[in-house]
């Protein structure tokens, strides 16, 4: 008996060890957020010079460390996702490579200029007063980092550049009505709803089109690698030089078009050299299994995935702060006018390390549904992701369309997906769905409604995407600007009266 209530005890005291853990995990990211959030005030406090606006300034640095946060839970999971869903990445070595990627990039080669949001999107009639201009650029911050962190509470992927447009649109019409906003802006915002997937989903599935064409249905499928690996590696290679010198280096280096593309063919053909000789030898003693040939892709879609992320960090660090230089800007001025803003490093820097953070602490949930959600990856399909990213804004960039890396990185997902879904289903008999009915009816296959019955989950065994998450992501994308705009525009009304 004696030992009885000692193995009770024992239970009860490692079940509140237990408690008292799993409560100290859940403290942990809100802790570190205001820790984080504090570092973000004292750093702007400690960079800024005297001026009668810094109380302003100081509030701003805060609210672009929450929308920094909130850009590294959502922009930058989509980058991750399909290599944690494909298992080439465990969900700690992503959120590792992604932290510090994503701040490298930020910080050393975070645009250097920005151009001055109000004169993008904004023409007031006559010049605005600083405090106004500063009010609107803090309340689209504040509601883009509000409707970002409610998007990845529900785990949907939008894009962060909509969710800022929308907040400076909104609280720009909140203060001067909506002569103010430059409209042609909000098509090409709209277009690229449509666009950014499409053209993601398009290049992406036809990348993995090639390579079930030259690998997969091949009957040697190992030779077959060892030819066409280091050629999808050399066009990485090639790819990714200019994507990183086009989105990624600007504030360093701003080479030539031709540059650029002598560049990527010398890249090209260093990858295809390095590649040649890695592929032959990890591929000795490969099964001749798609499972054993998709491993190949392992080690080239973490570098894709990290390339992606130092880009990332360089080119869209701008959502964080660019509101945020604008603001500092205008109070160390006095004037709301003028082509760009300079970003200084401490403001890179808030950027930067933001993103990490919350990537560290909130990214998980979006990761998930990207990668694990939407279809089932493998480093194949990963790859195909990764590579299609970089190479549609590559090519939107030079046709001149608008696109978002966030649609551009969830549309290649599901077309990747519903290209295995098409070929599995090809050719598939199955009389006991009909399209055009509420109800399974009985044919020759289907003699029983039994028959029908299991033939109908068959079929629906075949659906390799998740539809629901599709009509999700798809409402979330087209919602963000019009709540963004009305959450800022309320937003600039409440700090208008509290600082009158």
């Amino acid at each position: 008996m004696a030992q009885s209530a000692l193995d009770k005890d024992l239970r009860k005291i490692t079940g509140l060890e237990s408690q008292l853990r799993s409560q100290a995990q859940a403290l942990a990211a809100p802790g570190l957020t205001i820790v984080f959030l504090i570092g973000a005030a004292v750093l702007a406090m400690l960079s800024l010079s005297d001026g009668p606006l810094n109380h302003l300034v100081l509030l701003a640095a805060v609210v672009a460390a929450y929308m920094a946060l909130n850009i590294g839970a959502n922009d930058v999971a989509n980058n991750m996702g399909p290599a944690v869903g494909s298992k080439a990445l465990t969900l700690g070595g992503a959120l590792l490579i992604a932290a510090i990627c994503e701040a490298t990039g930020a910080i050393l080669a975070g645009g250097d200029v920005v151009s001055t949001i109000s004169s993008d999107l904004l023409h007031p009639a006559q010049a605005m007063a600083p405090t106004d201009f500063i009010l609107i650029m803090m309340s689209a911050s504040l509601a883009a980092a509000l409707w970002t962190h409610l998007a990845t509470f529900l785990g949907a992927p939008v894009s962060t550049t909509h969710a800022v447009v929308g907040g400076v649109i909104g609280a720009g019409m909140a203060a001067a009505g909506a002569d103010i906003v430059t409209w042609p802006i909000m098509g090409s915002i709209a277009a690229s709803w449509v666009i950014s997937p499409l053209m993601g989903g398009a290049i992406a599935s036809a990348l993995l089109a090639l390579i079930d064409a030259a690998i997969i249905h091949r009957q040697d499928r190992v030779a077959a690698a060892r030819r066409w690996v280091p050629v999808l590696v050399a066009l990485m290679t090639g790819i990714f030089a200019m994507y990183i010198v086009e989105k990624g280096l600007r504030r360093i280096w701003a080479p030539s078009e031709m540059t650029t593309l002598l560049l990527g063919a010398g890249f090209a053909l260093l990858g295809w050299a390095v590649a040649v000789p890695w592929v032959r030898r990890n591929s000795i003693g490969l099964e001749n299994r798609v499972k054993h040939v998709s491993s190949l892709f392992a080690l080239p879609l973490i570098m894709a995935t990290g390339l992606l992320s130092f880009a990332h960090g360089a080119n869209d660090v701008a959502n964080a702060v660019g509101p945020l230089a604008a603001i500092v800007s205008a109070a160390a001025s006095g004037s709301t006018t003028g082509n760009v803003v300079a970003l200084p490093i401490w403001v890179l820097a808030i950027g930067g390390v933001g993103i990490a953070v919350g990537l560290s602490l909130f990214g998980p949930r979006v990761i998930r549904t990207v990668g694990q959600m939407i279809t089932k990856m493998n480093e194949m399909r990963a790859y195909c992701v990764a590579l299609s990213a970089a190479v549609t804004v590559l090519l939107a960039s030079a046709l001149g369309l608008p696109v978002s890396s966030t649609h551009i990185a969830v549309g290649a997902v599901f077309g990747v997906g519903f290209l295995r879904e098409w070929k599995s289903n090809r050719g598939l008999p199955n009389p006991g769905v009909q399209p055009r009915s509420l109800f399974l009816r009985t044919s020759k296959l289907n003699k029983t409604p039994q028959e029908a019955i299991k033939n109908f989950q068959k079929r629906e065994r075949r659906r390799l995407v998740r539809r629901q998450h599709a009509f999700g992501i798809a409402a979330a994308w087209i919602v963000t600007v019009p709540a963004s705009m009305l959450l800022s525009a309320l937003l600039y009304l409440l700090l208008g009266a509290l600082a009158a």
